[in-house]
């Protein structure tokens, strides 16, 4: 902030510095945190069919620009051998590895990553939608502006019929 040349002795800005480092304390506590503990204990649905969670909420840290960039993730999964794991699990895979220095591109593939090899699943479809602060305070000026990636593995990687449901599952609008 001194660099900037900013007065960091005035009672608004005395603080700041302090305020900051909590900030960023919390936007990247995710860094480095293992994701297979959070999976805890699995339980026996006996289900064999899709399971989707959506419109879970993030935001990131572009690691480029160091500003925010936020939406939505939705999941779909495969379960193996109809073990199938808490909701709640899946916000909190997300949230670690949206707390730290990302791209997008990457936070798709590691949520599906996690999925997969952490919590077994036989398939995993995983699409991000969201809006990168960079894009719209820079030059480009691109208010509005969504960006969407996805990350598909196992049984629902491909053209087949297993991938088509899984995508109408999360990009149904109800």
């Amino acid at each position: 902030m001194e660099a900037l040349g900013l007065d960091v002795t005035t009672a608004g800005m005395k603080k700041t510095p302090e305020r900051v480092v909590k900030m960023y304390a919390l936007l990247f506590s995710g860094y480095r945190q293992p994701t297979k503990p959070v999976w805890g204990e699995v339980f026996e649905a006996e289900s064999h069919g899709l399971v989707a969670v959506r419109h879970i909420p993030f935001y990131s840290m572009c690691e480029h620009h160091l500003v925010p960039f936020f939406g939505e993730v939705q999941i779909a999964y495969l379960p193996r051998n109809g073990k199938v794991a808490g909701f709640g699990k899946f916000t909190k895979i997300v949230d670690i590895l949206a707390h730290q220095p990302q791209l997008q591109e990457r936070l798709t593939k590691q949520i599906a990553s996690a999925i997969e090899e952490d919590l077994g699943a036989e398939g995993v479809m995983v699409v991000i939608s969201a809006q990168q602060l960079c894009m719209m305070i820079r030059g480009e000026l691109s208010l509005g502006t969504r960006t969407v990636t996805a990350e598909s593995r196992g049984k629902l990687h491909g053209d087949g019929g297993l991938p088509q449901q899984a995508w109408q599952l999360l990009m149904e609008e109800k």
